[in-house]
């Protein structure tokens, strides 16, 4: 056996801040104990502007605050690892440890993973985590309608005749190739392993995998229980003693966790910074620094190194089908300025980039070696046949318009002193997700997020393929071929030939511009520990715990 992981311990001013109404008060503890020291301690309150829709992760639609609950109510075979990024814990792709399984064992040809399960586990029922409970579960996954199937589909898991199970504590997974993200995806908010024996009670022969009931019930084992919920207000969750995957081997540090809708994003902030809640992802960059000015609160602030921010052509529509235009434009964005003026710096920059020796680097996203340069790009629009410039417009979604209407403001600015000639469009969220899917926008702003971060996985998502995500609707024969053959490349070496060399085809095609990766701002009552990075960008109640 090439590879065995043993289960571990530990998982490892401008500011305006309006009065909190009685009202919201009286929501935020409903369904708590009888407020005293003691129990205030023991509660973790988060809000968010966005709402648990779900119980069921693999459901479509489901928001990746639903997400963060499943993580926490359900466990999977395996969980991710972690490390430093800079003087912050972030989720580690490359280190992947047992949860459910003990530990496990990949066999030296890499197409058969073996997972020997916890003999003590159990479902917050008190009925034993079996191995059929595990094949249902991935059964379920890559057989019903929902979200999971094309998930676990990149990591080639997609039928049912891979999953075995050898005894109740053995289970076993078969590859048609050794695929390196067979493994992680184990690890990924789809592959939660669900009480069989429950969900089948409540199966019906046109809903068979209970995805019914089970949108509104979770039975699973993980470090939570759902207590109370209300889809879109409301989730109270309450510690399950059982579970022992905190460091090192307790059960989870909260005895309730209450994860509550607060649309507005001045009362979120008036809530934390009041000790009314304890931690909140998802202020705006100007308040969450404001937030950290004033001293009272942690703020944790992360570059989203699996996401990024980019501007997209659409390289099927003139003029932006010749290259020349599209390295035109990459010439002629006013870089720092957009930076500042749409994040107030707050992430990591991709753009002004030098290339040397060695470079890029096999990772995606990687920094471009563009830069603001006005007459290189009047050089290659005049070498595109267009030295007079053209008519375009510019679209975001009005979702992110906090960040992108400053942007959108620069670039028609900047792209003017070209003779390019921007028309803005901000568009609602369902115009804008119809039009990306049609492939009707000539030139816009979106941002991706990758789970499992790999640069064959970012190639082959979103540079490959006549689907939603291949926003420049690329289809390039270099690009397709390297990143499919990365996929299955077993020697880390020539997997890095092949990273680099998809980094600079990019960077020869430039069908979009990676422009920044937005740090994802924690803030947090002081007493709150242990935040980490998330794949799935949200909180995982089980790292926490109050000092």
């Amino acid at each position: 056996m090439t590879k065995t992981s043993m289960r571990m311990g530990g998982r490892s001013g401008g500011l305006y801040l309006g009065s909190l109404s009685g009202a919201v008060i009286v929501a935020l503890v409903a369904g708590t104990a009888p407020a005293s020291a003691q129990s205030r301690a023991e509660t973790l309150r988060y809000v968010t502007g966005a709402a648990v829709n779900t119980l069921d992760p693999t459901m479509p639609g489901t928001t990746r605050e639903a997400f963060a609950i499943s993580l926490s109510t359900y466990d999977r075979l395996v969980t991710f690892g972690r490390k430093k990024l800079g003087d912050n814990w972030v989720f580690d792709l490359d280190s992947v440890r047992g949860e459910l399984a003990e530990r496990y064992e990949v066999s030296p040809d890499g197409l058969t993973l073996t997972f020997y399960l916890r003999k003590d586990a159990k479902f917050q029922d008190g009925t034993p985590v079996t191995a059929e409970d595990v094949k249902w579960s991935l059964d379920r996954a890559v057989s019903a309608k929902s979200l999971a199937g094309p998930q676990l589909l990149t990591g080639s898991l997609t039928s049912p005749d891979q999953f075995t199970v050898v005894d109740p504590h053995t289970f076993k997974v078969t590859l048609p190739k050794p695929d390196r993200l067979a493994l992680p995806n184990l690890a990924t908010v789809y592959a939660i392993v669900i009480n069989s024996k429950a969900a089948k009670a409540h199966a019906t022969p046109e809903d068979p995998w209970a995805q019914a009931w089970l949108k509104d019930h979770a039975v699973g084992s993980g470090a939570y229980s759902v207590d109370v919920f209300k889809p879109g207000e409301q989730v109270v969750l309450k510690r399950n003693a059982d579970w022992t995957g905190a460091a090192p081997d307790k059960p989870a540090g909260f005895k309730r966790v209450i994860a509550q809708t607060i649309p507005d994003p001045a009362t979120r902030a008036n809530l934390v910074e009041k000790g009314d809640a304890d931690i909140v992802i998802d202020l705006q960059a100007n308040d969450a620094l404001a937030l950290k000015e004033r001293g009272k609160l942690k703020v944790i602030a992360t570059p989203q190194f699996n996401a990024l921010t980019l501007i997209s052509f659409n390289t099927k529509l003139p003029p932006f089908d010749k290259v020349e235009v599209r390295q035109a434009l990459a010439y002629a964005l006013p870089y720092d300025a957009m930076f500042k003026a749409a994040l107030f710096g707050r992430g990591k920059p991709l753009f002004g980039a030098t290339w040397g020796e060695g470079d890029p680097k096999a990772v995606f996203p990687v920094a471009q070696p563009v830069t603001l340069d006005l007459q290189r790009a009047k050089a290659l629009l005049a070498k595109a046949g267009l030295p007079d410039g053209f008519s375009t417009t510019f679209s975001f979604n009005v979702g992110q318009a906090a960040t992108a209407e400053p942007m959108a403001a620069l670039i028609r600015e900047s792209l003017e002193k070209i003779g390019v000639k921007v028309e803005i469009q901000k568009l609602p969220d369902a115009q804008m997700s119809t039009q990306v899917s049609e492939k009707k926008l000539p030139f816009f702003t979106e941002g991706i997020v990758a789970w499992l971060p790999s640069p064959d996985y970012f190639y082959r998502n979103f540079y490959t393929g006549n689907q939603r995500w291949n926003y420049s609707s690329i289809d390039d024969p270099e690009i397709n071929e390297l990143a499919a053959k990365a996929r299955f490349e077993r020697d880390p070496a020539k997997y890095d030939d092949e990273a680099r060399a998809l980094n600079k085809r990019h960077l020869a095609l430039m069908p979009q511009i990676p422009i920044w990766q937005p740090n994802q701002d924690a803030v947090m009552a002081q007493s709150v520990e242990g935040y980490t990075y998330q794949f799935h960008r949200q909180v995982d109640y089980r790292d926490l715990s109050r000092k």
